[in-house]
C-alpha cells in the first residue's frame, strides 16, 4: 500500500488528523489496534475547549455536538462547606466549555471518514515503524491481529497510537527526553442513571479528599472521588462511594446530591508525562504518544485536537509549496502549548486534591489559594482562560503564511 501520511491510531488525533488532511486535499490511511466497536463504545470523559468546539464546528462534524452537547458558562469550586461558581464566559469575553465526551466525537469523526472514503483499517496487530529517517518510512502491521503482515509505504507518518503505542519508542533513546511525574492518588470514577445534580461542573476540595461532579447526558452523570491509585475496586461498594460523595460535596446551604444505579465503575492512576522532542526524521507524535495530563485540567482530547492543528498545517505547506518550516518546528509549536497545559492541570490537581505529605501548614496555603481564586477577578481570569483554552499561537515563519 501508498499513502501521503500514514496514520497509526483512531482516537480524537489520528481521526481528525486524517479529516483535516483529507480538507486539504492529502490522501491518508489510519490503522487501528482495535475495532470499531470498542473504539466508538468505549466511554471516555470529554470536555472541550472553546477552540476544539469551533475547529469541529468549521470542518463540519459538530452538527451533533451542537444538539447533543452541554454548554457551560462556569465551573464551581467548592470548598469550606461553600460553592463558589467562576463565570468563565463573562471573563473570557464568551468563551464555553462543552460537555460532550470522547467517544462521541470519534463516532462523528469516524463516520465523516467513512463517508468521504477514507480508509481506516481496524483490529490490527504486530504493528512497527521503519525506515523513519528517509524519506519513504513504512509501516508494518498484521491485518485481523494475525494475518498476513502487510506493509504502507508513506511519506510521512504520525504516531497517534497513544501512551503505550508503537511510535514513540521508535524514536531513539538517544534523541529523545521523557519528563513525567506520578501523582499519588487516583481518581474513583463511576457512571450512574440520575438526573443531574448541577447545572455546571462542580471541584470540591474536602478534608477527606476530592471530588468532581460531571454530566454525560440528561439521564447520565460521571462523578469521581480521589482514592488511592493502589485501592481494589472491590472495597469500594456502591453505598460506601455514595458516602464519600455526599460527605465530601456537602454545603451548608441545603444542596443535595442526586444519587442512581452505578452502572460503571473503575480507578484510574494519574500522571503527567511529556516527551521531547515530538518529531524524528518522518515520524511525528501527537495526542497521548507524546503527553499526558491529570484529568484535573480537562486538557487531553483538546491537547491532541491543538497538535494535530499544527501538523496539518505543516503538512500542507509542505505539499503546496514545498516548505518544511513549520514540520521542522513541530515541536517547539506543540511543546510551547503542551507545557502551559502541564502547568495548569498540575496547578488544578494540587489545588484540589489533599496529598498524603500535607502538613496543617500546606493545607492553609492550599485553603488560602482557593479563597483567592475565587475572590480575586485576576486570579479567576487566569483560572477561566485557561480551563477554555488558551488560543493557538501559529506564526508566521519564513513567509509560511497561518
Amino acid at each position: 500500500m501508498r499513502t501521503q501520511v500514514g496514520i497509526i491510531g483512531a482516537g480524537p488525533a489520528g481521526l481528525m488528523l486524517s479529516h483535516l488532511l483529507h480538507l486539504y486535499g492529502i490522501e491518508s490511511i489510519i490503522i487501528e489496534s482495535r475495532t470499531r466497536e470498542e473504539i466508538e463504545g468505549t466511554i471516555r470523559a470529554g470536555v472541550l475547549e472553546q477552540g476544539t468546539v469551533d475547529l469541529l464546528n468549521a470542518t463540519g462534524v459538530g452538527e451533533r455536538m451542537m444538539r447533543e452537547g452541554h454548554f457551560h458558562h462556569g465551573i464551581e469550586l467548592r470548598f469550606n462547606g461553600k460553592g463558589h461558581r467562576i463565570d468563565i464566559h463573562e471573563l473570557t469575553g464568551g468563551k464555553n466549555v462543552t460537555i460532550y465526551a470522547q467517544h462521541e466525537v470519534i463516532k462523528d469523526l469516524v463516520a465523516a471518514r467513512l463517508k468521504a472514503g477514507g480508509e481506516i483499517i481496524f483490529n490490527v496487530g504486530d504493528v512497527s515503524l521503519h525506515q523513519l529517517d528517509t524519506p519513504t518510512p513504512k509501516i508494518r502491521f498484521r491485518k485481523d491481529q494475525d494475518g498476513e503482515l502487510q506493509e504502507i509505504t508513506c511519506d510521512f507518518i504520525a504516531g497517534c497510537d497513544g501512551f503505550h503505542g508503537p511510535s514513540r519508542p521508535a524514536i531513539p533513546e538517544t534523541v529523545r527526553k521523557e519528563y513525567q511525574k506520578i501523582y499519588p492518588f487516583g481518581w474513583l470514577g463511576i457512571l450512574t442513571v440520575a438526573p443531574p445534580s448541577a447545572p455546571e461542573l462542580i471541584y470540591a476540595n474536602h478534608e477527606r479528599g476530592f471530588a468532581l461532579v460531571s454530566t454525560r447526558s440528561p439521564e447520565i452523570q460521571r462523578m469521581y472521588i480521589q482514592v488511592d491509585p493502589r485501592d481494589d475496586i472491590a472495597n469500594w461498594p456502591d453505598d460506601r462511594i455514595w458516602e464519600e460523595l455526599h460527605a465530601r460535596l456537602a454545603t451548608h446551604d441545603g444542596w443535595e446530591l442526586i444519587e442512581g444505579p452505578i452502572i460503571q465503575k473503575n480507578i484510574i492512576a494519574m500522571r503527567s508525562f511529556v516527551c521531547d522532542p515530538m518529531q524524528y526524521g518522518r515520524l511525528f507524535l501527537a495526542g497521548d504518544a507524546a503527553h499526558i495530563v491529570p484529568p484535573t485540567g480537562a486538557k487531553g482530547l483538546n491537547l491532541a485536537v491543538a497538535d494535530v492543528q499544527v501538523l496539518a498545517r505543516g503538512l500542507e505547506s509542505f505539499y503546496r509549496s514545498g516548505k518544511t518550516e513549520l514540520l521542522e518546528r513541530y515541536s517547539e509549536i506543540c511543546l510551547r502549548r503542551v507545557w502551559k497545559a502541564e502547568r495548569f492541570s498540575w496547578y488544578m490537581t494540587s489545588l484540589l486534591h489533599r496529598h498524603p505529605d500535607h502538613t496543617p501548614f500546606d493545607r492553609r496555603i492550599q485553603l488560602a489559594e482557593l479563597d483567592y481564586v475565587t475572590s480575586s477577578r485576576a486570579a479567576a481570569t487566569s483560572l477561566a482562560e485557561n480551563y477554555a483554552g488558551l488560543p493557538m499561537e501559529f506564526e508566521t515563519t519564513a513567509g509560511v503564511s497561518l
